[in-house]
């Protein structure tokens, strides 16, 4: 019921919006990785490692905690969520939406190739808050002037590895350095290559690592 939830859920300091959010959406007991990221990205004052498969609930580990620190009355790019795939980038969209259902005033957009540029520049024409993105057409759209990183506080690489794997590592190299130093740098992977490594190195400070054991096996008894 009701009480087991808030002993697992609540004492992560999620926001009361959120943890309704939760509620409704019937996750019951928090998993590993959202255990051990949420109250660390909460404090927003590091970046952060999670090196987690897929599947085991890290859209939720650093979409809630992201979305308690964007503010709506700020109309400028304050969070960026990158990843390697159309796909996934619909799919991190979509988690966003529901996730945001109890907070008002938060724009969300989500850019990827393959679908029309000019509806994205013309949604970009108001401000958004939190860009979900391909590297590939985020480039695009930073060279026509329409997207603005300079008062970015965070950036999230979604399925690390795999953006490299796809070609993307100078792409990455220029969406870091042309955003503020002072952001907050979350990368999520399920292996540390060594071109990872570089990333790490070149742009992350002091990183937090969170490490799954190989043995928590996704998807076996979690529903969402």
């Amino acid at each position: 019921g009701y009480f087991s939830f808030l002993n697992n859920f609540s004492h992560l300091v999620l926001s009361d919006p959120l943890l309704k959010t939760i509620e409704a959406l019937g996750f019951d007991t928090p998993s590993e990785i959202q255990q051990q990221a949420i109250p660390q990205l909460l404090r927003g004052d590091r970046d952060f490692i999670g090196l987690a498969q897929t599947g085991t609930g890290k859209t939720a580990a650093f979409g809630l905690p992201l979305l308690q620190q964007i503010d709506p009355e700020q109309a400028h790019t304050q969070a960026l969520i990158l990843a390697p795939t159309r796909e996934l980038g619909q799919q991190i969209a979509q988690q966003m939406e529901l996730f945001s259902k109890h907070i008002s005033g938060i724009r969300m957009l989500a850019v990827y190739g393959g679908a029309s540029i000019q509806t994205q520049l013309r949604t970009l024409r108001k401000p958004v808050h939190l860009l979900i993105a391909t590297p590939g057409r985020l480039i695009d759209l930073m060279e026509r002037g329409a997207v603005q990183l300079d008062q970015l506080r965070f950036v999230i690489l979604d399925e690390a590895d795999e953006m490299l794997n796809f070609g993307f590592k100078e792409d990455i190299d220029r969406i870091l350095r042309d955003s503020p130093d002072s952001k907050r740098t979350w990368l999520f992977s399920a292996t540390l290559s060594a071109d990872l490594k570089h990333i790490v190195d070149s742009f992350m400070d002091d990183p937090f690592e969170v490490r799954l054991s190989r043995s928590n096996k996704a998807n076996v008894n979690i529903e969402h």
